[in-house]
């Protein structure tokens, strides 16, 4: 108890930001109210308790104000009037951002939820998308003209955030990353005007939204390039721990001459319960193979048949599916609600220590969920210039993210102090870069790396069209006037 006769103590810094918030809150919310045509949801609006969730379980803030946009006039709206109260702002798209910044605490969160219009041209095969479109709006419209645009591989996710970063899926060697594959932008900078950017207009512009994140501004709208697909062939298989190794090392060798219709991906994990899986293989270390084959289906039956000769036999299988099964297959893996964290890099090459790493850390896996994706680039992301797009690393064939999934608070420790140690063990033999979609909250630092060589160009860009770094809830490039 404090003595009497003295004064009591200042208030803690956090206390007074959560002050300035809340009155800039109350001021956004009266300025805004005259003229946004959207919802304005505060904390006890029937609808914000939903509407104020995001996909990540670990970040679970409460906004003071979230103004859901139903066009860009409600969106420069938005913007002007947190420019002039100072408050906080966070963008949302999907909420699927893995480091959280889709949301603030007591700030606003300017949401384009509202805004999921696509249209689509067959004959020109393009799309014209709005800025709140998840990846499953996209996909919808598209497969109704036998078209796709290449995206992630969970259907809920935010296409604007995906697409900003880069955006890898199944895809990507066949048609490149989703930034490739954007022929214009329509975005809303921080001093509220509407900014048109393409090869030809604002040049700079166009090269750091492909790739640079949410640094920019807001984008209403996206104008794609679309490529005639509607079926795929999937192959699934689970090796056993004793032929891990000996999968590695062949599918390392194999994908560097692999055909671009071919994406291969392996993830190291614990096999789950289920019907489908050997009761041998439940809860035990394994490589899970997934395959996809987007050329002519009687061509993929020799590449398959090179992955299963290392899978147990009784877990394989083959099957021809559409586009759209494909897209939503892995939604069930990775639900809203649940707890991600992640740490990701590249590696030029993937040699005999790196792997022997991976298969001690399989021995100690922390949940059935948590697992060692491994990737290969290369294919048509590969064939893009360095500096044709501020997307990072494109050199480094070799992705990989360590990613953590559970859902109980009480093992938030154990998940990320494995992904942590893991990490740590493996960084040195990676190559210096990082894909900033697969970034954590906790990695700020490592934004420059991400960029690396690029870094200055996209400093320049960032002091251009946001001098005062307004949009700085994202894996954040800061400007030249920065204090």
């Amino acid at each position: 108890m404090p003595s009497q006769g003295k004064n009591p103590p200042a208030p803690s810094r956090p206390e007074k930001v959560n002050c300035e918030q809340d009155v800039a809150c109350r001021e956004t919310y009266s300025a805004l109210r005259r003229q946004f045509q959207g919802d304005l949801l505060r904390p006890g609006d029937p609808a914000y308790e939903e509407a104020r969730t995001i996909w990540n379980g670990m970040v679970a803030r409460r906004p003071g104000l979230i103004a859901r946009c139903i066009d860009v006039r409600d969106i420069q709206a938005a913007i002007r009037v947190a420019t002039e109260t100072g408050v906080l702002t966070a963008v949302r798209c999907g909420g699927h951002s893995l480091a959280g910044f889709s949301t603030c605490e007591g700030g606003l969160v300017i949401d384009l939820s509202r805004m999921r219009q696509v249209t689509v041209d067959a004959d020109a095969r393009r799309a014209r998308v709005a800025g709140g479109c998840l990846l499953g709006s996209i996909d919808t419209a598209t497969q109704k003209a036998g078209l796709v645009f290449p995206s992630g591989v969970v259907s809920h996710t935010g296409a604007s955030g995906l697409i900003l970063g880069g955006g890898t899926g199944w895809l990507t060697r066949r048609f490149g990353l989703s930034c490739d594959n954007v022929e214009a932008f329509t975005l809303v900078a921080a001093d509220g005007s509407i900014v048109r950017a393409d090869s030809q207009q604002n040049a700079d512009l166009f090269w750091a939204l492909r790739g640079g994140g949410g640094n920019f501004g807001v984008v209403a709208e996206f104008e794609l390039k679309l490529h005639p697909l509607s079926s795929v062939v999937l192959a699934e298989g689970l090796t056993p721990e004793s032929k891990i190794r000996q999968l590695l090392e062949c599918w390392r060798d194999f994908m560097a001459d692999a055909p671009f219709g071919l994406k291969w991906n392996v993830d190291l994990r614990l096999a789950p319960h289920e019907e489908d899986v050997p009761a041998e293989l439940h809860g035990r270390p394994v490589a899970s193979t997934s395959i996809i084959w987007t050329g002519e289906p009687e061509s993929a039956e020799p590449y398959i048949q090179r992955a299963f000769s290392l899978c147990h036999p009784d877990s394989v299988r083959s099957q021809r599916m559409s586009f759209l099964n494909l897209q939503t297959m892995a939604d069930s893996a990775f639900p809203h609600g649940r707890r991600y964290y992640t740490k990701s890099g590249y590696f030029n090459h993937l040699d005999d220590a790196t792997i022997d790493r991976l298969l001690e850390a399989l021995a100690t896996i922390p949940s059935p969920e948590t697992q060692i994706e491994l990737a290969y680039l290369g294919g048509a992301a590969g064939r893009v210039a360095a500096d044709e797009t501020a997307f990072g690393d494109r050199g480094a064939p070799f992705i990989m993210n360590l990613l953590a999934n559970w859902a109980d608070a009480s093992a938030d420790a154990v998940h990320i102090s494995w992904i942590r140690s893991l990490f740590q063990k493996l960084r040195p033999t990676m190559k210096p870069g990082v894909y900033v979609n697969f970034m954590s909250g906790d990695e700020q630092d490592r934004v420059p790396e991400a960029y690396h060589q690029r870094w200055e160009r996209m400093v320049a860009v960032k002091t251009h069209y946001d001098p005062g770094n307004f949009f700085r809830l994202n894996q954040n490039v800061w400007p030249q006037t920065r204090a």
